[in-house]
């Protein structure tokens, strides 16, 4: 009996993989890395540029699949349900982790379906306005918003995203009655905001800044505690009067819950190793972003204190998906 105890032992030894020798074998196919946004906007680009990195870091190729849709929880959903095996990861952001749990009637993924490994990067946003308006300042988009209720349009990247909240933010803030026009994306939204579609929108700097640097797009304040390093000319919302109006963006990365922890780790790593590179940095950088790694746990406690700021926001504003 002892001795098919014995056997039966190093049998199961034999056939059962130690972690060591799973996480050695992995990757032995391409990653995919889901961005919950259509390509073009601010989530795919720095999305690209951490894939470009971790694909050197873990010499397979980190691949992006654009999975845009309800103001980024249909991407971050898929994420969570997808197969906890390593070959699939992706970002969320401050949309669908911190303000959508209150927005939405009932989450399509629970917290425990999901594991946060790191920011990516925190970006400032802009409320910026067609230059087809005459207004150049933010009191003067208040006024003429005062004297047309209900017929100044904002542009956001999806309802219950960072880009809706910060404009009602505003529109609550500013005592304005302004209309919300939610698009996949920012991308589509800053198509129409040149075309005149929308007047107006809170969208992040690096997303605004090639159009406000040829004149389409006329940028009125930061949505910041600081001036923007690259629109060091244009005031915060606290200068011009209205210190509550506060959205700065951010994007992180996340796996499925039940990935191998060792396999996570070395996900992690490669992700943190890339955010201290100088090909990284200075791209993500040059598009107004603040890189600043975290472990697991503080990551996760920091989703937690956006999202106890974010859900007064969404109470005061009403915002709802039904």
């Amino acid at each position: 009996m002892q001795r098919r105890r014995v056997l039966a032992s190093l049998t199961a030894m034999a056939v059962a993989p130690s972690a060591s020798v799973r996480a050695q074998a992995w990757p032995s196919r391409p990653i995919t890395m889901y961005v919950p946004f259509p390509a073009g906007g601010p989530a795919d680009m720095f999305g690209r540029i951490l894939a470009r990195g971790m694909s050197v870091q873990l010499a397979q190729q980190v691949v992006i699949e654009n999975k845009s849709g309800l103001g980024g929880v249909t991407g971050v959903d898929a994420i969570a349900k997808a197969a906890p095996d390593g070959y699939t990861i992706g970002m969320n952001s401050a949309g669908p982790s911190s303000i959508a749990p209150f927005i939405l009637p009932r989450m399509p993924f629970q917290d425990r379906e999901l594991v946060l490994l790191t920011p990516i990067a925190l970006v400032q946003e802009v409320i910026a306005v067609t230059a087809k308006l005459p207004m150049t300042t933010l009191p003067d988009l208040i006024a003429h918003a005062k004297a047309n209720p209900g017929k100044v349009n904002y542009g956001s990247s999806g309802t219950g995203s960072i880009t809706h909240l910060a404009g009602e933010l505003f529109k609550t803030a500013a005592g304005i009655d302004i209309v919300h026009v939610p698009y996949r994306g920012a991308a589509p939204a800053v198509q129409d905001l040149l075309a005149g579609q929308v007047q107006m929108t809170v969208l992040d700097v690096s997303v605004l800044l090639p159009h406000i640097r040829t004149g389409a797009v006329r940028a009125l304040a930061v949505t910041s505690k600081i001036r923007s390093s690259l629109l060091p000319d244009v005031p915060t919302t606290a200068e011009v009067g209205l210190p509550g109006v506060l959205s700065d963006n951010w994007y992180g990365l996340a796996a499925p819950a039940g990935v191998p922890k060792d396999i996570l780790d070395r996900i992690h790593a490669a992700a943190v190793a890339v955010l201290k590179t100088k090909e990284v940095v200075a791209p993500m950088t040059e598009q107004g972003a603040v890189i600043r790694p975290m472990t697991p746990s503080e990551y996760t406690a920091f989703v937690q204190i956006e999202r106890e700021k974010w859900a007064p926001v969404v109470k005061a504003s009403g915002a709802r998906i039904e």
